[in-house]
């Protein structure tokens, strides 16, 4: 049979599978799962229609473990129902995989496989939480490939249906999820055919209906309990044969051979690996080159994992096997072995072979890369008389010595593949670009494609290395390209910074670099190593200035399309007129953006096929040498030690390398704050430059500063003096400090991510982007400014300006350019961050925020500053509630101590004045820093056993400020019980929720806190319902400080209501609006501060502020600090951002209905937060 050849990946492979077989999706967003849940919603909003005539109904729900209790409740009542979730999410469906199994319910979850939190949070791929799930009873059914999801997602389907167990059908997270290959799709007519209708009849006839009542999940006790729960015994039994006869018809259709354990490899193998996933490709790369050159080796695929068929495995096992490896994408701290390896000895050691020496092996956790020479190792060890029983690969364990030696592997990729590499900027468009340069390449020519992309754990402006592959035979090398044809540099500073990437290039390939750099330029920046590379490989070095091209065409920081139309100009895969058309024809895609965009991207396609330039390689860079570096930091010992052996090699791509016993001091997860301060990533083309001159010295730049490397300083005469040279140093112009303090403003251009929000705020146009590299000797000033000059505490104050002369405690992070949630995060630092603990929720937030050894969170000169932790999505806001029960434990032990001294007749009149002004301070994170210190110092040399504990306990003594950031997805929804509930105990806590009004983290999906008319993933015909008001909900108690802020529009608001929120004495909320990239704002985030203010004027979001302690002075504690909205100016503000205006071009009827109806819900809002105002105004007496 044959059918369409499609480019797509693993996620679209398996929801177009799932959609065919599916009623009901219920569904929450989790990376790597979450474009799975997408797609469906996309096409059930196109009006797609399943094998059953219908559209699939998608619902979101506010957490997995809803999702779960919705898919379970959606099987009861008669419809087929699906989800699609990984890591986490899968975790907390567990309870209602118990339950759907147990009432054998026809279930089926699509699961991208993906490491679970433990030492630390990994988005990442591997098998860890299915095999947490082998117990509830769920069949699991395994695929290794884009095609083998397409082939075999269908048979979790039917055998649930006909076998009534629910199943498990999971691939590895982002390595086939995110990869891209051309295979062939099912057609849904070929689907229905193998359904078994009169199973879904039967399903429907047990669905529970008042027409035929039943009761389902009753309670049993101990006397028959245990009977019952074996009776479903016959079920589980079947299910293996039942999984073979759907295999068997999807063989029979499309001439595969799928069974339930497959073997490849040599008929008479003495060597045999065992293995699930997407290393099972890899292997038979290995294989055939090993069969090819003599020996005799193989692998079993497990396909069925669950149930467990020994037979069927013992008998796909090769007669003359002497030796197995057991290969686990998973690691059971403390087990006798990880899961898949126990079951292949079990089911041995009961078919009594045991002639076989089995041995286990993890490889792969947290997408590591497992490439040919792994299996090479594992194939080398197994040759040994007595090969190790426990392994690892792919990792350096110097510490238990687990891991086998692996040496550099032959080329075993198919013949003819033509490799390619790009490095881009997280958000500079180069992952999209390639995406479509692949399809291109897949849908327009008879050619095999592959796509993968690697990523490192920043947001938009972090390193992207995209992995391309495409040639005449089929592609299974699903590991990261290291031997490449044409490789691709598009961001100059990887040049500078000496990342690797020329090593990558085979003899005679093409490197081509995207910069500004003339011949000569390049041959001053390009480092020696790389030159000797390319003179000595005859490498054909490119360049290309996309920079300029696409700064002049309108799209600013945007050079993918240029760089995208020279590859297809070098790399001559298609004629170039055909490649131009087709990607003008991608380009259309931009529509949803305006037509504007579209144009300015064909314009860029157009520039880009003739604007590379040929560079000659001088002759003497073969033998080019670079001077000497002398690199010493400065810094804690712990902090240093750290940032040399784990921090810098990570930063230039070379973790991979880095040996277990690195991380012997970090066992735990936890590491030194104040890293990112040594990156000096130098990523930003563009950066300011400030005009000391014209500059109004209101500190506006600094305060909405995402990444804090723009900073005010008030210097003394003698700091002026010792400056260096070229930094620009004025007279403070007016307020405090005027005629005592100079004034500098200092820019970081090698931590600045050129977003250009200081440039949009500066009500005096004191400052313009310039070329980075211009402003590079400018470093030093910073540095100096950053070391040697002190706060100035008579000036650096609670407001605006004064606010910025107090250290950021934040800064450097990885967040996007332009990010609202750092700007809001740095103040609050700034204000307390060196008494703060933060409990940061999952999301972007706890990503910018808690990269490993590269944290942005920093201490101040006394080496304070904010404790921070990440414990999951779902359970922050009590997890931050713990660490005040936590601190408190301690604090109040010491307090009661201190009290006992103020009585006590053996201490001094000084030391009970001490201890009395300690106790009169202790509530005031302000002050009693100060005054703990003081009573600690009193106290220190007296030989008392009290006065000794509360010394060496002194650090818990002041009062701390406990901070719970999160995100909307986490407090409006995942999270909201905990955070309703925290908020509910009274206790002094703060919460932060950074507002984007969608789940930013894992791509852009709709929450409780999106308006109406949103265009978001999971609201793709934009969401129909109003936002939740999550503001009024805290304040119906009463006693629960709540704030609304924005701060592009009213910084003085912002600071005050955070001011306000710590020194309230029980629990705040502040909801700070927060506009990011996933809204797609006109001309990008250097707009987002005014957004903001936008947003406040037309009536999209409302400043306000409730403060119960204005209740004991008579006052209305309700504030309203928006004025009247100008609402004939909301319409403008919703077409400003493609989420919005995006509907009017995929949906105008809808978008002309929903904007309609939210404009007339913002006016309702104003006049309903009037009417509060009325209604908490003091009663007249």
């Amino acid at each position: 049979m044959a059918r369409k050849l499609v480019t797509m990946d693993g996620n679209n492979a398996a929801a177009h599978v799932s959609y065919a077989f599916t009623e009901v999706a219920a569904i929450y967003p989790i990376t790597p799962s979450s474009p799975m849940a997408d797609l469906v919603d996309q096409w059930a909003a196109a009006g797609r229609k399943n094998i059953f005539g219908t559209k699939v109904r998608v619902q979101e729900m506010q957490a997995e473990s809803g999702a779960a209790g919705a898919v379970h409740g959606s099987l009861n009542a008669g419809a087929l129902t699906t989800t699609y979730t990984a890591s986490q999410g899968l975790l907390l469906m567990i309870p209602n995989m118990y339950k759907m199994a147990g009432e054998l319910l026809p279930a089926v979850f699509h699961v991208t496989a993906r490491a679970l939190a433990s030492h630390t949070l990994s988005i990442f791929g591997d098998q860890s939480d299915v095999m947490a799930c082998r117990q509830t009873g769920f069949a699991m059914l395994a695929e290794g490939n884009v095609q083998e999801v397409m082939d075999l997602s269908p048979v979790a389907h039917l055998a649930a249906i006909k076998g009534r167990v629910p199943f498990l059908n999971f691939f590895d997270g982002f390595r086939t999820s995110h990869e891209i290959q051309k295979i062939a799709v099912w057609d849904y007519d070929d689907l229905a055919e193998m359904v078994d209708m009169d199973a879904v009849n039967a399903f429907r006839q047990r669905g529970l209906n008042p027409q035929h009542p039943q009761m389902r999940g009753s309670h049993e006790n101990g006397d028959i309990f245990f009977q019952n729960r074996e009776a479903s015994n016959k079920y589980y039994d079947a299910v293996p044969d039942l999984v073979e006869e759907y295999m068997g018809k999807i063989n029979a259709k499309i001439g595969t051979n799928y069974q339930l354990f497959n073997y490849y490899g040599a008929p008479d193998a003495d060597r045999v690996i065992i293995s699930m996933g997407s290393i099972c490709d890899v292997a038979e790369e290995v294989i055939d080159y090993l069969n090819a050159h003599g020996e005799k080796v193989g692998l079993v695929k497990v396909r069925l994992y669950r149930p467990f068929r020994a037979d069927k495995l013992i008998a796909a096992i090769p007669a003359t096997c002497k030796k197995i490896a057991v290969l686990d994408r998973t690691k059971e701290p403390g087990a006798q072995g990880e899961p898949l390896y126990l079951d292949v000895v079990t089911a041995l050691a009961n078919a009594g072979r045991n002639d076989i020496v089995v041995t286990g092996g993890r490889y792969g956790l947290g997408s590591k890369d497992t490439p040919p020479s792994s299996v090479f190792a594992v194939y080398e060890e197994l040759k040994r008389d007595t090969p190790k029983r426990q392994f690892t690969i792919g990792i350096v364990d110097d510490v238990t010595n687990l891991s086998l030696p692996e040496t550099d592997a032959p080329d075993t990729s198919p013949e003819g593949t033509i490799a390619c590499k790009f490095w881009g900027l997280g958000g500079d468009g180069t992952v999209g670009a390639n995406k479509n340069s692949i399809k291109i390449i897949g849908d327009h020519t008879d050619k095999y494609v592959q796509a993968y992309f690697q990523y490192d754990s920043k947001k938009t402006g972090g390193i992207t290395i995209s992995h391309l592959r495409f040639g005449d035979n089929p592609i299974k090398s699903p590991y990261y390209i290291n031997k490449a044809d044409f490789v691709a540099c598009h961001n100059p500073s990887y040049v500078e910074k000496g990342y690797k990437m020329v090593n990558d290039v085979k003899p005679g390939g093409v490197f081509l670099i995207n910069c500004q750099w003339d011949a000569d330029e390049l041959n001053e920046k390009m480092p020696a190593e790389a030159k000797r590379y390319i003179a000595k490989n005859n490498i054909q070095l490119y360049t290309v200035n996309a920079i300029d091209i696409a700064a002049k065409i309108g799209l600013g920081k945007r050079t993918n399309t240029v760089l995208q139309s020279a590859f297809f100009s070098l790399a001559k895969i298609l004629p170039e007129e055909e490649a131009i058309g087709y990607m003008k024809e991608k380009a259309q895609k931009f529509m949803k953006k305006g037509k504007e965009i579209v144009e300015m991207n064909e314009k860029a396609i157009d520039a880009g096929a003739t604007a590379y330039v040929k560079i000659d390689v001088p002759a003497d860079w073969a033998d080019a040498v670079d001077a000497p570096k002398a690199v010493s930091e400065n810094g804690p010992e712990k902090l240093v030690k750290m940032v040399d052996s784990i921090m810098r090699p990570v930063g230039l791509m070379n973790g991979d390398s880095l040996p277990v016993s690195v991380f012997v001091d970090h066992a735990d997860g936890t590491f030194e704050q104040g890293a990112s301060a040594y990156e000096k990533r130098g990523v930003a083309v563009m950066v300011p430059e400030w005009n000391a001159e014209t500059c109004a010295q209101c500190n506006q730049c600094s305060f909405v500063c995402p990444h804090a490397t723009i900073r005010p300083y008030l210097l003394t005469e003698e700091e002026a003096a010792n400056a260096p040279e070229g930094a620009a140093i004025v007279d403070k112009k007016a307020g405090k400090g005027k005629g005592v303090y100079k004034y500098t403003l200092a820019v970081s251009p090698l931590d600045c991510m050129g977003c250009g929000v200081c440039v949009g705020v500066c009500p005096t146009n004191s400052l313009k982007m310039v070329s980075r590299e211009s402003q590079d000797a400018k470093q030093s000033v910073f540095d100096y400014m950053v070391a040697n000059v002190s706060v100035k505490d008579e000036v650096a104050d609670g407001t605006v300006i004064g606010s910025q002369y107090k250290t950021p405690l934040l800064e450097f992070s990885g967040s996007c350019a332009g990010c609202a949630e750092t700007a809001y995060a740095r103040l609050i630092t700034q204000l307390f961050g060196d008494k703060m603990y933060i409990s940061n929720a999952t999301g972007c937030s706890s990503i910018w925020g808690g990269p490993a050894a590269t944290s942005p969170y920093t201490t101040n000169k006394a080496g304070h500053g904010p404790a921070w932790a990440n414990s999951l999505f779902e359970d922050n806001a009590e997890h931050g509630f713990g660490m005040l029960l936590g601190q408190n434990a301690v604090r109040n032990r010491l307090i009661a101590k201190v009290e006992a001294i103020t009585e006590s007749d053996k201490a001094s009149d000084e030391v009970k004045a001490t201890a009395k002004a300690f106790l009169d301070t202790k509530d005031d994170v302000k002050t009693n820093g100060a005054a703990a210190d003081a009573l600690a110092d009193a106290i220190k040399d007296i030989d008392c056993a009290d006065c000794k504990d509360i010394v060496e306990n002194k650090e818990f003594l002041s009062k701390k400020s406990v901070w719970i950031f999160g995100g909307d997805g986490w407090a409006y929804d995942i999270g909201f019980g905990g955070v309703d509930h925290v908020l509910a105990s009274g206790e002094n806590v703060n919460i932060m929720v950074f507002d984007t009004e969608v789940y930013s983290n894992t791509g852009g999906q709709a929450s409780k806190a999106s308006q109406i008319g949103q265009v978001a993933q999971f609201a793709a015909a934009g969401k129909s319902i109003a936002k939740k008001s999550l503001a009024e909900i805290a304040m119906s108690y009463g006693y629960v400080y709540v704030a609304q802020i924005a701060m592009g529009a009213n910084m003085n608001q912002t600071i005050k209501a955070i001011e306000e929120a710590e020194a309230y004495p029980g629990p705040s909320i502040v909801i700070a609006y927060a506009p990011c990239e996933m809204h797609s704002i006109k001309g990008g985030m250097v707009n987002c501060q005014k957004e903001m203010k936008r947003a406040v004027e037309c009536g999209y979001w409302n400043m306000f502020r409730f403060n119960p302690m204005l209740k004991a002075e008579g006052k209305n504690p309700f504030t309203i600090d928006s004025k009247q909205p100008v609402t004939e100016e909301y319409r403008n503000f919703l077409l400003n951002e493609a989420r919005y205006s995006s509907l009017t071009r995929s949906f105008p009827e809808r978008a002309e209905k929903l904007f309609s109806e939210a404009e007339v819900k913002s006016v309702e809002r104003y006049e309903h937060l009037l009417r509060l105002k009325d209604l908490y105004a003091p009663k007249a007496d």
